[in-house]
């Protein structure tokens, strides 16, 4: 496939395996020694603007940062350059960028030619009109074009935002009420989604504080990688008022934090029309970066309609979208209201011209470039550096990709299951493992926190994402510096005999 970032797809019976390994043995991270030492005196030392800034912060600010993924032990580093395959401290630091904006920018940070049609724009019409924009139309033909599935295309504010309406148009189209997710999997953090988030079988006991349980009436949740699981719960909902959609992340619940057979999307298909309700592609990560053609192209799937977020606005804000087939898509039409059913979609700043505009070009230039390609090549030299390093340090952590999507378990803290039909079962499940899955939580931080201090920004310790700008340098700088952390990993008494 042209423009594929994705060379191979491991088994994931291999990777669970791997991961309940892990788990079922005390934790391996940096030792004391180290972590006290070495560690907190770089960032004592090395970043005490970024101290200065997250202290006044939290004055401010609920928790001293606006985003959660901001959030790094032992406190928020605060940054101010970003370019190409690096980020820039207010200290002056220098770091090889992991993170990539939470995975939008895979043609790196801050890329030049996005950033001067920006520029352009900004002299001229400004960020914001309230009314069309003819880049409006230039980014909704430019991913019809590398997705043909997507036939129309509404641009919004956020992933978030875009589930919402993927949802309000499946019961529209389908006349059905029930929404039937993956476990673990991250849909946004709308009332009806913030269910079943990281552990499969958690449904509403984790994060969904503030949320009536009423919120969750019509949301139901299914085991990863469970095509029987699922056809249960289909063949179940035929008497509870139906289906309306079945929403996937198409590499696995949290970007691939738990990977599926190459299959699995197929077999879903498959599902869904047996079922008449609605397949929802979440390809908020996924989208123009394991494929120009996205995840739906790489497993030649077609799903009724497709929700993006990240790379959709080329980095900039307002990263969202739902598009799919007409008959479906058509079904948000803006304007006046008819008195016909419409799913009713805003945002007063949704497709303004500089979101749209820097979603158009980022897209033209990854067809351009071969960025997912690039990228993916990228990642599989920075897993396959990691595994190397992993056997010859005979540490326990389990490393694998999909494309430019790199997975680093060092405890396994997300790899707990508790899926089952019974609610009481997985509720005892939770309350008995919290301890644990909290303890694995800490150190996976830890070991941000000493990969950050090595000039390495990751997502949360665990995953990362590389870009066009990875070359084969800063790939192997990059082993260089994980090299260093992993010397000083040592095997601990934490969640030992349990």
């Amino acid at each position: 496939m042209e423009n594929c970032g994705i060379s191979r797809w491991d088994c994931p019976s291999k990777i669970n395996k791997q991961l309940k390994e892990l788990t079922s043995q005390p934790i391996w991270e940096v030792s004391d020694e180290y972590y006290d030492g070495t560690i907190l005196k770089y960032y004592d030392d090395q970043c005490k603007q970024s101290k200065e800034v997250f202290d006044e912060a939290q004055k401010y600010i609920p928790g001293g940062v606006q985003h959660n993924l901001a959030f790094n032990k032992p406190f928020p580093v605060c940054f101010s350059k970003a370019e190409g395959a690096y980020l820039y401290d207010k200290d002056g630091n220098q770091y090889i960028d992991f993170l990539q904006a939470g995975g939008p920018t895979i043609l790196g940070s801050n890329y030049p030619v996005i950033r001067d049609a920006v520029i352009d724009l900004l002299q001229t019409c400004g960020p914001v009109t309230g009314l069309l924009h003819e880049a409006e139309l230039l980014i909704a033909k430019e991913i019809n074009h590398c997705m043909p599935n997507v036939e129309m295309f509404r641009m919004l504010g956020s992933g978030t935002e875009s589930v919402m309406a993927a949802i309000r148009i499946s019961r529209i189209a389908t006349g059905h009420k029930r929404i039937i997710k993956v476990g673990g999997g991250y849909h946004g953090w709308s009332d009806q989604m913030v269910y079943g988030l990281k552990i499969p079988g958690s449904r509403n006991l984790l994060e969904s504080h503030g949320i009536p349980r009423k919120c969750f009436a019509l949301t139901d949740e299914v085991r990863p990688n469970d095509l029987d699981m699922l056809e249960g719960f289909l063949r179940i909902n035929r008497l509870k008022g139906g289906t309306a959609c079945v929403i996937v992340e198409p590499v696995g619940p949290e970007s691939g934090t738990r990977p599926v057979a190459a299959e699995y999307n197929k077999g879903v298909r498959s599902l869904c029309d047996k079922y008449g309700a609605l397949m929802v592609f979440d390809e908020v990560v996924t989208g123009f970066r394991v494929a120009l053609s996205g995840a739906q192209g790489y497993f030649d799937v077609v799903p009724d309609l497709t929700v993006f977020g990240k790379i959709v606005a080329g980095g900039y804000p307002s990263a969202g979208g739902v598009g799919g087939k007409k008959e479906y898509a058509g079904l948000m039409a803006a304007g006046v209201a008819t008195g016909k059913h419409r799913a009713y979609v805003g945002g007063t700043l949704a497709a303004n011209p500089l979101s749209a505009l820097a979603g158009y070009t980022a897209i033209k230039e990854i067809e351009r470039t071969n960025a997912c390609e690039i990228a993916g090549r990228a990642g599989d030299r920075l897993t396959d550096g990691l595994k190397d390093l992993l056997a010859r340090y005979e540490l326990p952590f389990v490393a694998y990709n999909q494309g430019s999507i790199v997975h680093l378990e060092c405890t396994g803290a997300m790899s707990y299951d508790f899926s089952s039909y019974l609610f009481v079962k997985s509720a005892l499940g939770l309350l008995k493992y919290q301890d644990i899955m909290t303890e694995r939580k800490d150190s996976m931080e830890r070991m941000g926190a000493a990969y950050m201090a090595n000039g390495i920004v990751t997502l949360a310790g665990s995953r990362l994402y590389t870009s066009m700008a990875d070359t084969d340098e800063i790939i192997d700088e990059a082993l260089n510096r994980f090299e260093e952390v992993f010397k000083h990993v040592v095997k601990t008494d934490k969640c030992s005999g349990k």
